[in-house]
């Protein structure tokens, strides 16, 4: 179980992550299944090729989902993730491992609430940002949960 971050242990500039990931063509083939989207760019090589792609390339659903899972690890069983988006701003290929990073960029409370801000981005083997993007978290406070 991951540990718990409370809005108090948190700064601007705190680091998330990393979360590695090591997607595989099987992985793609059963999220194909799974989100429905069987586009061939995903798991057929030649077809891949054939569009001028290096080769298979991850489904950009299953990029955000990997950003997903950095930041409902970083929120904690107490915790929400409440928004996240991003952008797909460069290939990722099966067989090459992608790390997910973060970092908090604001803190704050609003309606009782309190709020995280993250700049998060995945990036591949070459430290190159491939699918930036953002996220708010709503974390527990320790003087609550005491």
């Amino acid at each position: 179980m991951a540990k718990q971050n409370y809005f108090e242990d948190v700064e601007v500039g705190t680091e998330i992550g990393p979360l590695e990931k090591n997607p595989t063509t099987q992985q793609l083939v059963r999220y194909a299944g799974a989100s429905g989207d069987f586009y061939q760019i995903h798991y057929d090589k030649d077809f891949a090729l054939g569009n001028g792609l290096p080769g298979v390339i991850l489904h950009g659903a299953l990029k955000n989902a990997f950003l997903g899972h950095l930041m409902t690890d970083f929120a904690g069983e107490l915790g929400w993730l409440r928004k996240l988006g991003v952008q797909y701003r460069g290939m990722d290929q099966p067989g090459t491992k992608v790390v997910a990073r973060g970092k908090v960029s604001k803190k704050y409370t609003d309606g009782g609430y309190n709020l995280v801000d993250c700049e998060i981005w995945l990036e591949n083997a070459k430290g190159e940002k491939t699918t930036p993007g953002s996220a708010t978290v709503i974390l527990p406070s320790r003087a609550a949960s005491h």
